[in-house]
């Protein structure tokens, strides 16, 4: 089982702790160990200076060739020792001019100075694991031994944080920071920032994530929704039915190409769009479907596929909240004609700008789509359809190839919090809130946490005195956007009465992988307090 995401206190290790527990040396060598092997095992964030490196390869590699007469032995064995720890370790950025801002202190280290300097700035609770008397009579940073850690407990060094992120991208990025500094420096190194090798890479492993042969990256997950219904045809005089309780992306993209959002109302247990909603608003002008997967989870796909399949119509599903998500052991964005999702930063997998990705089984859709990305282009200076300029930039697609190997981790992280939420809300508060549903065969991805509570204005108000963030998602259905209210859509004459309802009720929480457990409790105790 993998270890659990923790965001509490991060261990930067001195040289001379790396000494001795490489050299495996000293009275107390076996603490360092100890500490070392529980960052390797994921329970603690483990970091280092780069340059403290060259004084620890020296010291060691000294003491080897004194102890075996053999320089090159030592080197080598010096080399194979670093490695082991250099594996699970991470480096503080360095970008070289960070000795500026040193103090000018007598009788300081400049190593050490340098040490402080860079996890003061890098990292939000830093503890300096080392033996040196310089570190640990040091004023402005904590710093303790080995020994008294283990002894006390990682978790008497933590400090809690006054106010709660709802999304903690700082956190995640601190925690892949080697890998985003490797990934973004190939790109700046071979200099093609339009569609170059990180892209291809991309949509070749993204494919095998969601188990299709075709994935087509682009510049935003709204593109993409646009990109799908151009790719299919749809335009002036089309209808596409589709949900009003999401984001306006979803119904914008189908009024952009002058086609009719036909909103349908949605499960009140999931918030889905409802299957059984669906057969009575085709009409002969109807050309697709379009659900979202919202707040994590899929919609119910067997039973809007078959009503497609009858019709003969397109199914398009907007994932752009359920990458990671599965559907009867199926993957999100794999389950329809077209799969559609966002790399927005906020969402599941994100970048740190905009982008999104295109999922098909079929060829000819996918060699449209590629097409349609690219100003309609087959080949250069060739293009026998009207298109966009939909790429994605190298950049992100680098920054988001070094979130993908710890996706998997992340994925299970937002499961089990969201599964941990629930119990604690139905065990304190019952049916004072209605907690998320997550269908038997569905699996969540919870990009948000969402409550259905009484009172939201006011229970928005006590967490926010708490130093708690909350969100609604959504709280206009399209319907009632005035966009899509002069004629640009249409929707039963019964109205939506299940969206309109959700609407006034749900909020939504912080949730991202490394929120704490201690932080999560605090949350839970703010909404208890807010129900009085």
């Amino acid at each position: 089982m993998a270890a659990e995401i923790r965001e509490d206190v991060q261990f930067v290790f001195d040289t001379n702790i790396l000494v001795d527990a490489l050299l495996a040396r000293g009275p107390f060598y076996h603490y360092a160990v100890d500490l070392l092997e529980q960052v390797r095992d994921g329970h603690h964030e483990g970091w280092y200076a780069p340059h403290s490196l060259t004084t620890a390869y020296y010291l060691i590699s000294k003491t080897l060739a004194t102890e075996t007469r053999n320089q090159r032995q030592a080197r080598q064995i010096t080399h194979q020792l670093l490695n082991k720890v250099l594996a699970f370790l991470k480096p503080l950025p360095q970008v070289g001019d960070e000795i500026k801002a040193l103090p000018e202190e007598d009788g300081d280290d400049l190593e050490d100075l340098l040490i402080v300097e860079l996890a003061r700035t890098h990292l939000p609770n830093p503890l300096i694991v080392t033996r040196d008397k310089t570190f640990l009579q040091r004023g402005g940073i904590q710093a303790a031994h080995p020994k008294e850690i283990l002894e006390r407990g990682p978790a008497a060094w933590g400090e809690e944080r006054q106010s709660i992120p709802f999304i903690d991208l700082a956190a995640q990025q601190r925690s892949i920071r080697p890998a985003l500094d490797h990934r973004i420096a190939g790109v700046l190194r071979h200099g093609q920032y339009i569609m170059g090798p990180e892209v291809r890479e991309l949509e070749a492993r993204l494919a095998d994530y969601v188990g299709v042969p075709h994935c087509i990256t682009a510049s935003s997950g709204t593109d993409t929704l646009l990109i799908a219904m151009m790719a299919l045809g749809i335009g002036p005089g089309d209808e596409v039915i589709t949900t009003p309780f999401t984001f306006i992306a979803t119904g914008e993209m189908i009024a952009l190409l002058g086609a009719t959002p036909v909103f349908v109302d949605i499960d009140p247990h999931t918030y889905n769009i409802d299957p059984d909603q669906i057969e009575p608003a085709i009409t002969p002008n109807t050309r697709a479907i379009m659900p979202v997967s919202l707040y994590g989870q899929c919609a119910d796909f067997d039973a809007i596929n078959a009503i497609a399949e009858k019709h003969g119509l397109p199914v398009i599903e907007d994932g752009a909240q359920s990458f990671g998500a599965t559907y009867k052991g199926r993957r999100s964005c794999g389950l329809s004609t077209i799969g559609s999702t966002s790399f927005f930063p906020s969402k599941p997998l994100g970048g740190y700008g905009d982008g999104g990705a295109l999922f098909t089984h079929d060829d000819h859709l996918a060699k449209a789509m590629r097409e349609i990305r690219v100003h309609g282009q087959d080949r250069r200076y060739h293009h026998p359809r009207i298109g966009l300029n939909g790429r994605m930039d190298t950049l992100q697609a680098a920054i988001v190839l070094a979130k993908l190997d710890r996706f998997p981790l992340e994925v299970e992280a937002r499961a089990r919090l969201g599964e941990r939420y629930n119990r604690l809300f139905q065990e304190r508060l019952g049916d004072r809130v209605v907690v998320p549903h997550i269908a038997p065969h569905n699996t969540s991805v919870f990009a948000q946490y969402t409550l259905q509570v009484e009172q939201r204005d006011a229970v928005q108000e006590a967490l926010k005195a708490q130093d708690v963030p909350t969100a609604v998602h959504y709280p206009v259905p399209l319907h009632h956007q005035p966009a899509f209210t002069t004629g640009q859509a249409r929707c039963p004459a019964q109205g939506l009465p299940v969206s309109e309802r959700i609407s006034q009720r749900v909020i939504s929480l912080p949730m991202h992988p490394m929120l704490g457990e201690g932080e999560q409790m605090r949350i839970v105790q703010a909404v208890i307090e807010a129900h009085g």
